[in-house]
């Protein structure tokens, strides 16, 4: 068990690479905030990533997502995808997407298989081509292997080694993909913030091809995209019956600093903006919304904060609430317990949603671990917190 090095306060869990506790990170202490960027810049620099979005005086400006990136001559973006080569950007255009994909047989383990058309049969006949689970078709996965935030915890940080299951492939090729028994594609990652223009194409191309057939078209993501690209994405997953999957990882932002290395601004004003256009077709639902339930940081108390901001919204948007798996640099945390998951349920259904699921359920633990199972803040034997790599 760790301890946090600024309160050092060492329950609920403290992360060892993160050495900050939830209240701290919560406080918007200086030295809070230093060990947090400092945390972010090793784990980046262990894979040759910016440490902060480049500014170059004289750099090119980069709109596709929140970073606002000026990438000067010889540079990478934030997102380690964009660069600039002879004073141009290239990366995540639609000739140039850095990706990998497959098909998944539906119905899939997606955020919102419990109620979209895939999972469910949700809008048959005009979405699904069967009243229930379309059994025997497939979702064409595409995963950009490209990411605007820097989350401790990422269940997919492995692309960041690079290797052979990346390639660059253009929209059209990846639209070609879509055979027929595709009958929805996904873009998630990484995220599809840095590569939203290429995904947009992509899924353009591929409605085509399909002549009006069922193919629909989903996001799932951040939400750190520039607000005219998620626009186009939601006119494209409102005409197909998609949908788009916001991950709303934290509602305090220092908290969210922490966590992911990035501010929650951008992700709650998209979320607002595609929430008015919910009421446009809530069946299936256009939106849906999703939080990681981190032991130790994203409790019942910050889901309900996230489901109030949610209900403030609309009351019927959709929230998952996905168990924990110790991963990446957070993964001498505990697993989420089935008492924690309970907790945050009713807090998201206190807030006033109606529409609410605890995900992943298979991975969320009985009892708990003993060396957290107490409540005593100097029980356990405490180390210092291990260097970030």
């Amino acid at each position: 068990m760790y301890r946090c090095t600024v309160c050092g306060a060492g329950f609920p869990p403290v992360a060892a690479a993160l050495g900050v506790c939830a209240a701290c990170a919560r406080s918007g202490r200086a030295a809070v905030d230093a060990r947090v960027r400092a945390v972010h810049c090793r784990s980046r620099q262990a894979f040759g990533l910016p440490a902060a979005p480049p500014q170059a005086a004289d750099g090119v400006r980069c709109v596709l997502c929140m970073n606002g990136c000026r990438i000067g001559r010889g540079e990478r973006g934030y997102c380690g995808l964009r660069q600039n080569v002879g004073g141009r950007l290239v990366g995540g255009r639609p000739g140039e997407g850095r990706l990998s994909w497959y098909y998944d047989p539906l119905p899939t383990n997606c955020v919102a298989d419990w109620v979209c058309a895939g999972g469910t049969g949700a809008g048959y006949p005009v979405f699904a081509r069967r009243r229930g689970p379309e059994v025997g078709f497939a979702n064409l996965a595409v995963f950009y292997e490209a990411c605007s935030f820097n989350c401790l915890f990422c269940q997919n940080w492995h692309f960041r080694q690079g290797g052979p299951g990346g390639r660059e492939t253009t929209a059209r090729d990846l639209a070609a993909r879509a055979d027929g028994r595709t009958t929805c594609v996904c873009f998630f990652g990484g995220d599809p913030s840095s590569q939203m223009v290429h995904s947009i194409q992509a899924a353009r191309l591929a409605r085509r091809r399909a002549e009006g057939g069922i193919l629909r078209i989903c996001w799932e993501t951040n939400g750190s995209m520039h607000p005219r690209l998620l626009d186009r994405a939601l006119d494209l997953a409102l005409e197909s019956g998609g949908c788009i999957k916001f991950d709303l990882k934290a509602w305090d932002d220092g908290l969210h600093r922490a966590l992911t290395g990035a501010s929650n601004a951008w992700t709650v004003r998209n979320f607002a903006r595609a929430a008015t256009r919910f009421r446009e077709r809530p069946v299936p639902p256009l939106l849906v919304a999703s939080t990681l339930l981190v032991p130790g940081y994203v409790d019942a108390a910050e889901v309900g904060r996230i489901a109030r901001f949610v209900a403030e919204q609309d009351a019927e948007i959709p929230y998952c609430l996905l168990a924990f798996h110790p991963c990446f640099l957070l993964e001498d945390l505990p697993t989420t317990s089935r008492r924690e998951a309970l907790a945050a349920a009713e807090a998201a259904r206190a807030a006033g949603l109606r529409c609410v699921r605890i995900g992943n359920e298979h991975l969320l633990r009985d009892e708990a671990c003993a060396e957290w199972g107490g409540t005593d803040r100097s029980a356990g034997p405490v180390s210092r917190p291990a260097e970030t790599p």
